[in-house]
């Protein structure tokens, strides 16, 4: 099973109404397959320019490591030394804060993850979560942000 391009629409539009509601700052959302490869990326209206590589990196480091960008953040805080020799490993491609959110089937296989920039972390965070949800799919290690 793999994640669709429909599917990663609805996820990227679950993310901006959520966006919308909660008055974020204007958003990028990045959906990656399972093997880290970019399927959408879309920018709202006003997104900055470095939005695009910083919501990839969320994505990707959750997808590289096995679990959200969150964990990354705290593990980040927790043994610096190692975080930072597996992001030399990574190239410099794997971002170790909120908003990098892994995408599960029904049958809990791993099929992606979506990564949202652009507002403060958490805020990014809660919005994937959404559009996850919003395309009846599961997302990984759900943690309560609000």
């Amino acid at each position: 099973m793999s994640l669709t391009l429909d599917e990663a629409l609805v996820i990227t539009k679950g993310a901006f109404s959520t966006a919308l509601t909660k008055g974020a700052a204007p958003l990028t959302v990045a959906v990656l397959d399972s093997g880290g490869k970019l399927i959408s990326l879309q920018r709202q209206d006003g997104s900055s320019m470095l939005r695009p590589e910083i919501a990839i990196a969320k994505a990707w480091g959750a997808l590289a490591l096995g679990c959200s960008s969150r964990k990354l953040a705290l593990d980040a805080q927790q043994r610096p030394a190692f975080m930072s020799a597996v992001n030399v490993l990574a190239e410099g491609n794997l971002l170790p804060v909120p908003g990098g959110v892994l995408i599960r089937g029904s049958n809990n296989c791993l099929l992606g993850a979506v990564g949202i920039s652009g507002d403060l972390s958490e805020l990014d965070e809660l919005c994937a979560i959404a559009g996850i949800k919003a395309a009846n799919l599961v997302p990984d290690e759900v943690e309560v942000v609000e």
